[in-house]
């Protein structure tokens, strides 16, 4: 982020850059800054202002127009305004009725904007006052300041605009204002701080692994750190405190599921489906789930929740038309038309000696338990390596495959190498995951259905056509740093095996030449997939899929070949350079 800011006068330069995107719709006075709508709406008798720090848009300024606000005052990167920004921005912007001023609740933000307030008053322009503090992390009795304002002052701004269109007086939007925060509360999390602008480094740091919960918007550390729990269970905590917190009134409830400047849409959009449905599990009505990022606190990865209970009409407030830089509102997920999506079984874990099944699993289906246990061993390995090479996504892709096929053989029936390649060749998206599919299918067809180890000259011939179909699809050959570097040398050795009657282990001797061949690719130049668009930044890394394959005929080693199989190496080989 801090890298390509400008040097010099960054806030007023980006206001610079607002206006002329927007052209027509926003004039900025320099000196000093502040930031005017051109197309107040005729009805207005009152003037709304805001404003507060830079680095929390769209906050502010992504409000600023009809159905918003009238004035904003932007302070410098995480800093308030001066009162002299917000006295003479109010002063242009004041209506008949006078001008309401819409606060956040930090310190500075309330000291200038009193100050502002009292400087208006004494030229006689009518004036009023609405604090926002809705942050719960912050609310604790032993503290004179209170909670903070966070991402409610979205909600707060917006009703307040449409209604202000709607010509409401000073004291009915003050009142409407200081209702809409006594209705709201928010809590924010993170995995990683915002990069600070004098630094260009993390603004503090959390081992891996954990969160900080309660974060504000300035880039404060959390009320506390936590172990990272799985987003689910987040949410339902995150939820939990929010209630707790809340006032009680009307079940129907606006939730804004805000990301704080590093956290994507599909993460966010992900987040509001979960939160819809903890909201109707406690007997709530989500008349709007808003997915966005609303209030960013620099590039903070992390995201709040705000829940608002609505009174009579404030819904309509918010669905009101806008013509403000920020498109509002916008597209909202609601409860009607949501489909539950299945939840996908966790991957088998490692059995504990305690009990026995009723019956021993067939060979084939063992392989597909033993398999599945070493993925979730390893993925978040592979998942590193990728991130080095490619885009990120193997490990969680090869993962979820492999739950789908464990849930398509308890559900169905199905031979372990069936499942997985059912699984693979409909389920799992990516470059790899179709191809995978086309190696376990054939590797099905040499599985004898009595359940018995599967020839050498059977499995032979299965790798060879599984190699054979993988080049008519994606023309890699050895060489070319992909998943045949270890499954040609697999499917050689097994042949070979297959021409040496005394050949003993050719199922550990296979899963050998595999892991040669994984290993290997690290000192190759990638030529095929995406690995090939890094060129020598991939090289000392060895391709994630070639070492899946590896660990593919390692399960199948271990499970025929239990006693010679002690000479591979555990999973644990995979590491990260």
């Amino acid at each position: 982020m801090s890298y390509f800011l400008p040097e010099t006068h960054p806030v007023l330069t980006a206001a610079r850059g607002l206006a002329l995107a927007h052209s027509g719709m926003i004039e900025v006075h320099s000196s000093p800054l502040y930031l005017r709508t051109r197309d107040p709406h005729p009805d207005r008798v009152v003037a709304l202002v805001s404003g507060g720090g830079s680095g929390h848009e769209p906050l502010h300024t992504g409000l600023l127009g009809r159905g918003g606000l009238d004035a904003v005052c932007p302070g410098e990167i995480f800093a308030s305004p001066h009162n002299r920004q917000i006295y003479e921005a109010s002063a242009a912007a004041a209506r008949s009725g006078g001008v309401l001023l819409i606060i956040k609740n930090y310190t500075g933000d309330v000291i200038n904007f009193q100050i502002a307030a009292e400087r208006l008053r004494h030229d006689g322009i009518p004036v009023a006052t609405v604090l926002v503090d809705d942050d719960l992390a912050t609310d604790s009795v032993d503290s004179a300041t209170g909670r903070r304002g966070t991402a409610a002052t979205v909600v707060v701004e917006k009703l307040l605009g449409a209604a202000a269109d709607r010509g409401a007086t000073l004291e009915e939007l003050a009142d409407l204002g200081r209702r809409i925060v006594a209705a709201s509360r928010s809590i924010a999390v993170a995995a990683r701080a915002q990069t600070s602008p004098t630094t260009a480094g993390p603004a503090f740091t959390l081992d891996e692994g954990t969160l900080d919960y309660g974060v504000g918007i300035h880039g404060e550390r959390g009320t506390r750190t936590i172990a990272r729990p799985g987003i689910g269970d987040l949410v339902r905590r995150m939820t939990d405190d929010l209630l707790d917190a809340l006032p009680e009134g009307p079940s129907e409830v606006l939730a804004l599921v805000n990301g704080l400047g590093a956290t994507t849409e599909l993460e966010l959009n992900a987040i509001g489906v979960l939160l819809n449905d903890e909201l109707i599990a406690r007997g709530l009505r989500p008349v709007l789930i808003v997915p966005g990022t609303y209030t960013a606190a620099l590039d903070m990865a992390g995201f709040s929740l705000t829940l608002t209970r609505l009174d009579e009409g404030w819904a309509e407030l918010w669905t009101a038309p806008t013509r403000t830089p920020l498109v509002l509102p916008r597209p909202t997920l609601t409860a009607e038309g949501l489909e539950r999506s299945p939840q996908e079984p966790a991957a088998p874990a490692a059995s504990t000696g305690d009990t026995a099944p009723a019956s021993a699993p067939s060979g084939d289906r063992a392989l597909l338990d033993r398999y599945a246990q070493t993925v979730t061993q390893v993925r978040d390995n592979l998942t590193k390596l990728d991130q080095l090479v490619g885009d990120g996504d193997f490990g969680d892709n090869l993962a979820g495959g492999v739950r789908r096929a464990v849930k398509l053989a308890d559900e169905r029936g199905l031979d372990g190498t069936a499942a997985l390649a059912e699984a693979f060749l409909n389920d799992v998206g990516g470059t790899s995951g179709p191809l995978f599919g086309l190696l376990f299918q054939h590797l099905a067809s040499a599985s004898p259905a009595d359940g018995r180890a599967p020839s050498a000259a059977a499995l032979a011939q299965a790798a060879e056509a599984g190699f054979a179909a993988i080049h008519r699809v994606g023309g890699a050959s050895p060489g070319d740093c992909t998943l045949v570097d270890a499954l040609a040398p697999a499917a050689q050795s097994l042949a070979a095996s297959a021409r040496d009657e005394a050949a003993e282990a050719p199922l550990t001797e296979a899963a050998q030449a595999a892991i040669r061949g994984a290993l290997a690719t690290a000192s190759l130049r990638p030529r095929r997939g995406r690995a090939s668009y890094v060129g020598d930044h991939a090289l000392g890394v060895p391709d994630p899929g070639a070492l899946a394959v590896a660990l593919l005929f390692m399960a199948l080693a271990d499970i025929h070949e239990p006693t010679t199989a002690t000479r591979l190496p555990a999973p644990g080989y995979i590491t990260v350079p």
